[in-house]
């Protein structure tokens, strides 16, 4: 088989679905946006097409690689749950194949942007790599012996979902104390809001940024006003470190990874979030000072990793078939 050298990447999210034509190197030729539909999958689907289609330029055979946030079965064909959309045990796979007649990967999200900072990014020296997407919640990834571990279902990664606080906060997964609800974005503009609503003088550069409103902070602003300086602001980041590093420690133990790439809208924006996190990692991991420590470090490809490893894995895919 002649070895593809383009592919296409497509990365849905809840608003946007970027899509781009990307090089055997990880660099972007060519993107494309659209809004997310949000009448019914098959809109979704159909947008997808259209994005492909375009891209391509009429040129057959380029392989496609969709990512996309949700649980996708072991062998890649159905998205058996997909939070954003009305995917629940459908066969993506096969009916984007037939709609677009060319080769298609289905990804997890989290999975694709973790594989393109293995092959491009953070991660490139690494074999055995864990990275994390700080967002709304925590979503994972793992390359493992330079493969996608997905566990023996297609569902593992789902690392926000560790339980550190037994009856702590609840999460919207049904439990309580789950990690992410100690670090992530939602838990930061949380702590944060708190923190306006018990109108602290401490804090009146966030009280300032939200009119007084709690009901408005959300980690974004908390992370702009760290990143500027503001001691209240920081002191919420160092905080959420502590319980990012802890968990951390906790996924070295079962894992023992070389890497962890810490990424995400959150984990890109706040170099100090990410230094506390190896800090407290380092303080808390079992057997320290009689074992290696893997690297902490930040993503480096931003919000395009998604598309970017959502390509790679698909003319990696076509390539070996």
């Amino acid at each position: 088989m002649v070895q593809q050298s383009k592919a296409i990447g497509v990365d849905i999210g809840g608003t946007k679905i970027a899509a781009g034509l990307v090089d055997s190197a990880g660099r972007i030729v060519r993107q494309l946006r659209r809004e997310t539909p949000k009448s019914d999958a098959q809109t979704v689907e159909r947008t997808i097409v259209d994005l492909v289609t375009e891209l391509s330029a009429g040129e057959a055979g380029i392989p496609v690689g969709v990512g996309a946030a949700g649980w996708m079965d072991a062998a890649g064909e159905n998205v058996l749950f997909s939070p954003h959309l009305a995917w629940r045990n459908e066969p993506v796979r096969a009916r984007l194949r037939d709609l677009m007649g060319a080769e298609v990967t289905l990804v997890n999200d989290a999975d694709a942007a973790g594989w393109a900072e293995y092959r491009f990014g953070a991660a490139r020296a690494e074999s055995d790599v864990v990275c994390l997407t700080l967002g709304t919640g925590i979503g994972g990834a793992m390359i493992l012996g330079g493969e996608v571990y997905r566990g023996r279902f297609g569902v593992a990664g789902e690392f926000g979902h560790q339980v550190i606080v037994p009856g702590g906060h609840r999460c919207a997964c049904g439990n309580r104390g789950c990690w992410e609800q100690y670090a992530s974005g939602n838990a930061l503009g949380r702590d944060g809001a708190e923190l306006v609503r018990s109108g602290s003088p401490v804090a009146h550069n966030l009280i300032a940024a939200v009119n007084g409103a709690p009901e408005e902070v959300t980690g974004a602003i908390v992370t702009r006003l760290a990143a500027e300086g503001d001691p209240a602001c920081r002191d919420l980041i160092s905080e959420m470190g502590q319980w990012l590093g802890l968990g951390i420690a906790n996924l070295s133990a079962v894992l023992d990874p070389g890497m962890i790439v810490i990424g995400g809208g959150l984990g890109a924006a706040s170099a100090q979030l990410v230094a506390t996190a190896d800090e407290s990692y380092r303080k808390t991991l079992s057997g320290r000072g009689y074992r290696p420590y893997a690297v902490v470090a930040q993503a480096q490809l931003g919000a395009e990793a998604g598309l970017i490893g959502a390509a790679d894995l698909a003319r990696r895919n076509h390539n070996t078939d």
